[in-house]
């Protein structure tokens, strides 16, 4: 079963390409087989949909990475 991984950013977000191959690089390593999805986000909308607290957001199987994170409620495009 894949891993699921979205990284969910602003268009602009220069860490997000590192971020990506970052991630390939650590499923290579381990032999773990992920499922990508780039989300771009483009409106307030889409952040909160997407629970995007700062660009870069990594979400795996559907949770932050960052434990403190997924209690917080204010989104935005930053």
């Amino acid at each position: 079963m894949a891993i699921k991984i979205q990284v969910i950013h602003m268009n602009s977000c220069g860490a997000t390409p590192k971020t990506i191959d970052l991630i390939k690089e650590v499923a290579e390593e381990f032999g773990a087989e992920i499922e990508l999805e780039d989300v771009v986000v483009s409106n307030e909308e889409e952040a909160r949909k997407f629970r995007h607290i700062g660009s870069p957001t990594i979400h795996v199987n559907g949770l932050d990475i960052e434990p403190e994170a997924r209690n917080i409620g204010q989104f935005s495009l930053s």
